[in-house]
Formats: C-alpha cells, sequence, structure tokens
C-alpha cells in the first residue's frame, strides 16, 4: 500500500492494485456527476463511457445526464455496482461510502482533491478497498495508456 499522508494513517491501493481496479470493473456509479458539460464529474463520465465503462449517473436534481437515467442515491439503482466514484466535498462523503458499501460496491473512489479519513476507515473497516485524491479517468490514462 501507498502511504499517502502520515499523520492520518489513510494509504491508497498500489498502482499495480489501482490497475487491477480499474481494468476488472465495468460498472461505475458517479455520485454528483453534473449536467454542466464544463463540470469534472461529466468529463470524467463521458471519458470513462468512451472508454466502455456503464456509467451509472448519480444527483438527485437530475433526470438524465448524457443521455443515461439518473438516480437520486445508490439504493435506488438495484443493480451491482464496481466502483462508486464520488464527486462531492469530503465532509458528504462518509454517508455515501456508508450506502456504497451497504449496496456492495466492490470499490469506492474519492475523486481528486477529496480526502476524509472517516471514510476512508468506514471503507477499511468493511473490507471495501478506497482510493482518494486520484482522478480515476487520469489514472486510467496513466495506467493504461
Amino acid at each position: 500500500m501507498e502511504q499517502n499522508d502520515d499523520s492520518n494513517g489513510w494509504q491508497n491501493p498500489t498502482d499495480t492494485e489501482i490497475e487491477q481496479i480499474v481494468r476488472k470493473s465495468k460498472t461505475i456509479a458517479v455520485v454528483g456527476m453534473s449536467a454542466k458539460t464544463e463540470k469534472a464529474s461529466f468529463l470524467v463520465a463521458r471519458y470513462l463511457m468512451d472508454q466502455g465503462y456503464d456509467i451509472i449517473p448519480v444527483n438527485p436534481s437530475e433526470k438524465e445526464i448524457l443521455g443515461l437515467r439518473a438516480y437520486p442515491d445508490l439504493a435506488a439503482i438495484g443493480r451491482p455496482i464496481d466502483i462508486v466514484d464520488v464527486f462531492r466535498q469530503a465532509d458528504a462523503t462518509p454517508p455515501i461510502v456508508q450506502e456504497a458499501i451497504t449496496v456492495g460496491s466492490k470499490y469506492i473512489w474519492l475523486q481528486e482533491g477529496i480526502i476524509s479519513v472517516e471514510s476512508y476507515q468506514l471503507a477499511k473497516n468493511a473490507g471495501v478497498p478506497i482510493i482518494m485524491d486520484r482522478c480515476i479517468a487520469k489514472e486510467h490514462r496513466r495506467l493504461k495508456g
């Protein structure tokens, strides 16, 4: 495991582990996905769609994004999720991480700039790998490139 923050003791998986996560995963629920084309969540989701991933928008304010049905929360999806990719402020992530664990997501990903030690501990205690403070699109390009 790669140490990212010695003072708080959280760790991201190694590059090899992240590459396996990206390679094995097919379905990605994007929490906080925006319909605004200039937003990072929209751009990342569109990139992942273009790479062949099954994207599930999660945004209670939207009905459809990128031609895909948007869901108000993870519980409403009702089908297996490989990765829950979160575009929300760090302090909003613990309940999302708990919901991701409850619905059986295999992995949790907090986008670049999002670090929550509480979310990390929730995922770790549940045995669900979590990646924080990394962009899934950048990691995909870097590791698959």
